[in-house]
């Protein structure tokens, strides 16, 4: 069979072979006559064939959604190390470009395929969730109005991380001109063709304003849990949406939202738990939570992992942290923190020491690699709470925050006073705490970036990087090219 060929953006080529991926085999596809072997339906004309057809078919579109998500150029592992390894707590020691090498040296370009990788691959969960979004739309009767609400809602939770992973990694910081600065083109319709591949960059500001649309919605239509522990970590639910909003928040600058969001989902005194929904609480030892549970009430929202669909391979975490050894801990990172006691769990469990170097085993399962990927954690959710409130004045809330989290690895340790006596002392400390207890989880770029903080040099042997201002072109990843040739309006 000859077909034409058609240029279309390498982008959203990928949002289309999802899109099509999860239909099931049924009769509709088997009973192929002549005619139809040589005029076949076109793969963009599925979409409205078939996909929403039966309930059973549009589930299949909410699971390849989350799927997307789970990418492993995405949220699935290459995003999450790409984040950390820019900033100063992992030293390269392979100078792999396939491994991160360009982004720990901050040498990415517009072809570097660390400017790339995420980028295609968010779009694609983006899209995923719009062709959701517009499927519903177009086909009311294809499952019943309350689940139609629910998978709505999950899809522009889905639109939500995808949108704030990429304005964090290709925007310039909120905080630098309250997102007055050029930010990314902001697609809100499901792409079916190349027709549309134009389209100017919003501001950073404006695509904020949509993940935080998004992320309201959601909430309202949430469930407040599933029927299992593996559905409650692994699918978005109320409290899942709220914990991102203080993330959102937190990025923005915007301290009494990050307040206002937390308490919904955080008691007003110890133990913190979320007293609605899935009842989120830190479990008594972290070790389990990276270990041998992946789906306590502690993990909000995880990439799960099972022996026939796992990440590998050099976008595993596993991989590249702890089996592959491509990145060691820097001696002069957060591993060398006075305040950060050999004693403590987050230390005993999750660093390995192999002669003179340090390695991160956080993510332990290496054969296969059946780690679930965190995303958002109760640890966080708590940690954002305490840094609002420390900015707002509030010292005694936010102390009381961070003890949580600091005693649950370290129940001996009591912070001295000039740690937490002043606001801008407490700040400090509640980040260097975030430092530890994040540590691997793709928080450490972004938490230099949002505060407008230099990202420190660092290096070891013949290996170094530079320091980076928030003033250099580097502080941010480039567009890549790939959307550069074929987005007339960038």
């Amino acid at each position: 069979m000859i077909m034409k060929q058609i240029n279309v953006n390498p982008i959203r080529t990928f949002a289309l072979k999802l899109a099509v991926a999860v239909l099931p085999l049924g009769p509709a596809l088997v009973s192929c006559n002549e005619k139809e072997l040589l005029n076949p339906v076109p793969d963009t004309s599925l979409q409205d064939a078939f996909l929403f057809d039966t309930p059973e078919r549009v589930l299949g579109q909410v699971n390849g959604m989350y799927a997307a998500l789970k990418n492993g150029s995405f949220l699935g592992g290459r995003y999450l190390m790409l984040a950390d390894i820019r900033g100063e707590e992992f030293i390269n020691r392979t100078q792999n470009v396939f491994t991160g090498y360009d982004a720990w040296s901050h040498t990415v370009t517009s072809g570097s395929n660390d400017a790339s990788s995420a980028w295609g691959t968010a779009y694609t969960a983006v899209n995923a969730a719009n062709l959701i979004i517009d499927g519903l739309a177009e086909h009311p009767d294809a499952v019943p109005a309350a689940t139609a609400a629910q998978y709505l809602a999950e899809a522009k939770f889905v639109r939500a991380i995808g949108y704030f992973n990429l304005i964090t990694r290709y925007g310039q910081p909120f905080t630098k001109d309250q997102g007055a600065s050029p930010g990314i083109p902001l697609r809100l319709k499901g792409e079916k063709t190349p027709a549309n591949n134009d389209l100017a960059r919003s501001t950073v500001a404006q695509v904020y304003a949509q993940i935080l649309a998004d992320l309201e919605a959601a909430e309202t239509d949430l469930p407040l849990n599933y029927s299992t522990a593996l559905l409650n970590t692994t699918r978005a639910h109320k409290n899942s949406a709220i914990a991102l909003k203080t993330r959102v928040y937190l990025n923005m600058g915007n301290y009494a939202k990050v307040v206002e969001e937390s308490k919904k989902i955080v008691s007003d005194t110890a133990p913190f738990t979320a007293a609605t929904g899935v009842r989120h609480a830190l479990q008594s030892s972290i070790a389990p939570v990276f270990t041998t549970n992946f789906t306590t009430v502690e993990s909000i929202f995880s990439m799960p992992m099972t022996a026939l669909n796992l990440i590998s391979g050099q976008n595993s975490l596993a991989y590249i942290y702890n089996q592959n050894v491509e990145y060691n801990l820097n001696p002069s990172g957060i591993l060398g923190d006075a305040t950060w006691r050999a004693t403590d769990t987050r230390r005993t469990e999750f660093v390995r020491v192999s002669g003179t170097l340090s390695y991160l085993k956080k993510y332990n399962q290496t054969n296969p690699t059946l780690d679930y990927v965190p995303l958002i954690r109760y640890a966080e959710v708590l940690l954002n709470y305490a840094e609002a409130a420390a900015k707002m004045g509030d010292l005694q809330k936010a102390t009381a925050l961070l003890n949580a989290v600091r005693k649950r690895s370290d129940a001996t340790y009591e912070f001295p006073a000039s740690a937490t006596a002043t606001a801008d002392a407490l700040v400090k400390t509640i980040l260097i705490e975030r430092r530890i207890e994040l540590l691997g989880e793709g928080f450490r770029s972004n938490d230099l970036t949002r505060n407008l903080l230099t990202i420190p040099a660092k290096g070891s042997g013949g290996l170094s990087a530079p320091s980076i201002a928030p003033t250099q072109p580097e502080y941010i990843f480039p567009i890549p090219n790939s959307e550069l040739s074929t987005n007339k309006l960038l």
